[in-house]
């Protein structure tokens, strides 16, 4: 049986929506383990001027819980 787990998060990039995606799935995966699924809730950006300067995503990032791991609690 697999039980998963929803993570909410939000990341950024000065290069656009995609690259923030994937920046930010990299990084979470450095700290989280067996992520599987990611759902993109929401895209929004800051406008410096007359063009857009930063990206913004946030994430569902969906991983799994690894039911034979040992507490060292």
């Amino acid at each position: 049986m697999d039980i998963e787990k929803h993570l909410i998060i939000t990341g950024s990039s000065e290069i656009s929506w995609k690259d923030a995606i994937v920046r930010t799935i990299s990084e979470a995966s450095k700290s989280i383990d067996y992520l599987s699924n990611v759902k993109i809730i929401e895209q929004r950006a800051k406008i410096d001027g007359n063009k857009i300067s930063e990206y913004f995503v946030d994430l569902d990032l969906t991983f799994l819980i690894d039911i034979n791991r040992k507490d060292d609690r």
